[in-house]
């Protein structure tokens, strides 16, 4: 185990809602090498495939199922004890190395022409049980249970949460001070394409302001990172359980964040696909949708809606137009006036009998950074059998969502650039 000496920063009873802490990091010959896209966007062959004869990737740890055979479950108990076994080794060869002292880092990403700058600390999972991080979506069980695990063998959060929170004069300040300065980290990631920068803050009078602010404004919310957030508290709630000396200020009682401005960030769609169409042939499908409310057009090219209520569908080689009826986006409801909800409600649900995305094997979720060309290529290769293109959530309605205590259907948001995987890790002890 690496130590570190903590700040702590009382506010009554309740614990900080963000604290800093002593990252383990790459150490500065080993960065490009070690960054590795989230392990949530690439899949096993492509995990592997950018892992391959790299031994300090970073996806030797996120996804340790690329160094067995296929036919081993990522979910297996050698995959995850392989993840702790690579992470200590990576640590003992010096290819990670902790922070001397607690800090916040200021992280910078470029992805074409979008900028983003926000601040990477650790989140209270107690803020998060009882609701001043918010969340917009409901989990999956599946990928819950494998992120806490994982987070509980490691002792540790590999992967950040991304976080969002209303924007200050005075972080916004710091933000532009400290970006003034030469990075500690600068590395571009070949897989995405996107910049990554990084500024260790780790002065006690920017490090008080910061957590003042953050106390000040005391609500934050989960852009994305759901699984992550929510299997951090879970494993904290056991751990807490199991401690008979628990205080409050453990570490395991937090979870890494990085926390950008609302202003800053950027959402793309979230489209859906689709294996069946639930005992319909073609005619009768496009029959069900236009009987649900929509009005149905074909369209001569790839269809990208350009305002709420449009809808694009990828079907047998065609690409079609669905509009949805006025009422549907102007409903005084936050969750069911989202373009996400009016797929779900008047398509998804009556015609093809998907009721619950959150566990139903029928349906899964593309992100908008694949371009329409993804789901192409998903129904093309006989996969699935249609596709759904949607017009982006914003994010004045996830926080509209979030502030009305409810959730959206899961996956509705698609934010980019993604966080970088081991560009900062936190332990829990």
């Amino acid at each position: 185990m690496i130590g570190g000496a903590v700040f702590v920063f009382e506010t009554g009873t309740m614990p900080s809602i963000v604290k800093p802490f002593a990252a383990v990091r790459p150490a500065p010959e080993s960065v490009s090498d070690t960054v590795a896209p989230p392990y949530d966007v690439v899949n096993r062959a492509e995990a592997k495939k950018l892992a391959q004869g790299n031994p300090r990737s970073f996806l030797r740890i996120s996804r340790p199922e690329i160094e067995f055979d296929d036919s081993v479950s990522p979910f297996s108990d050698e995959v995850y004890q392989r993840g702790v076994d690579n992470f200590r080794k990576m640590i003992a060869q010096g290819v990670l190395a902790q922070d001397a002292q607690p800090a916040y880092y200021v992280y910078r990403q470029f992805m074409g022409d979008h900028r983003q700058t926000g601040f990477v600390g650790v989140a209270s999972t107690e803020a998060y049980d009882d609701g001043r991080i918010k969340k917009h979506e409901f989990t999956r069980p599946d990928k819950e249970d494998d992120r806490a695990r994982q987070i509980d063998m490691l002792n540790a959060q590999p992967s950040p949460v991304f976080l969002t929170y209303k924007h200050t004069a005075l972080l916004d300040e710091i933000l532009e001070n400290v970006t003034q300065s030469t990075p500690d980290v600068d590395v571009m990631t070949d897989f995405t394409g996107v910049r990554h920068q990084l500024w260790v803050v780790d002065d006690p009078q920017q490090v008080g302001q910061i957590s003042a602010e953050f106390e000040r404004l005391n609500t934050l919310y989960v852009a994305d990172g759901h699984h992550r957030t929510a299997a951090a508290s879970r494993v904290a709630a056991q751990r807490r359980a199991a401690n008979p000396d628990h205080t409050g200020e453990e570490n395991y009682n937090y979870c890494l964040a990085a926390m950008f401005p609302d202003n800053q960030v950027q959402i793309l769609d979230y489209n859906r696909v689709v294996k069946d169409l639930n005992g319909l042939d073609e005619s009768g499908f496009l029959d069900a949708i236009k009987q649900a409310g929509f009005t149905v057009q074909q369209s001569a090219e790839a269809f990208r809606p350009a305002r709420p209520g449009e809808v694009g569908m990828y079907l047998n080689g065609n690409w079609y137009k669905l509009t949805a009826r006025p009422e549907w986006i102007a409903s005084s409801d936050p969750v069911k006036s989202l373009d996400i909800s009016v797929l779900a409600d008047h398509l998804l649900s009556p015609v093809l009998d998907i009721h619950d995305p959150r566990t139903d094997t029928r349906i899964d979720f593309v992100g908008g950074i694949r371009g329409l060309e993804g789901l192409e290529k998903r129904v093309d290769s006989g996969e699935m059998a249609v596709a759904f293109s949607l017009y982006p959530t914003s994010l004045d309605q996830l926080m509209a969502v979030a502030d009305s205590g409810n959730v959206m259907p899961p996956k509705s948001t698609w934010f980019e650039p993604k966080l970088a995987d081991g560009l900062v890790s936190y332990l829990l002890d």
